[in-house]
């Protein structure tokens, strides 16, 4: 899968959340200031070059979707990211979540709670 850009993302998060869209509702949901009309039809053409959006003709207008949904490109970005920023170990990704002094006692707890339910269900 290739890398989005922020504004793909963008982009995507919306068509995620309304299934399907035309231009104008995908500005609609977007937040001030608004970019311009062609500037968003740009971005959805390249998001087809790459293979993530379609669209549907009505005749010069066209109805744009996703063809991936978010959690597949959720679970590919992270893969790339751990392989890119923690050297693929996910390992090292809780090592580094462990040593955030953001992280309550109680995300702590969650987090050892969600690995032990994984670690019980691989028995």
């Amino acid at each position: 899968m290739k890398d989005l850009t922020n504004a793909e993302e963008q982009i995507m998060h919306i068509l995620w959340q309304l299934e399907k869209g035309f231009v104008n509702d995908i500005i609609e949901q977007m937040p001030e200031p608004k970019p311009a009309y062609n500037t968003v039809s740009t971005i959805i053409r390249i998001l087809e070059t790459k293979g993530v959006v379609d669209h549907k003709a009505y005749g010069k207008t066209h109805e744009y979707f996703p063809l991936i949904s978010k959690e597949e490109y959720t679970k590919g970005f992270l893969s790339g990211f751990v392989k890119n920023y923690f050297s693929n170990s996910y390992k090292n990704l809780v090592s580094s979540f462990s040593k955030n002094d953001n992280l309550s006692t109680k995300d702590v707890e969650e987090i050892i709670e969600i690995l032990q339910n994984q670690l019980n269900s691989k028995k």
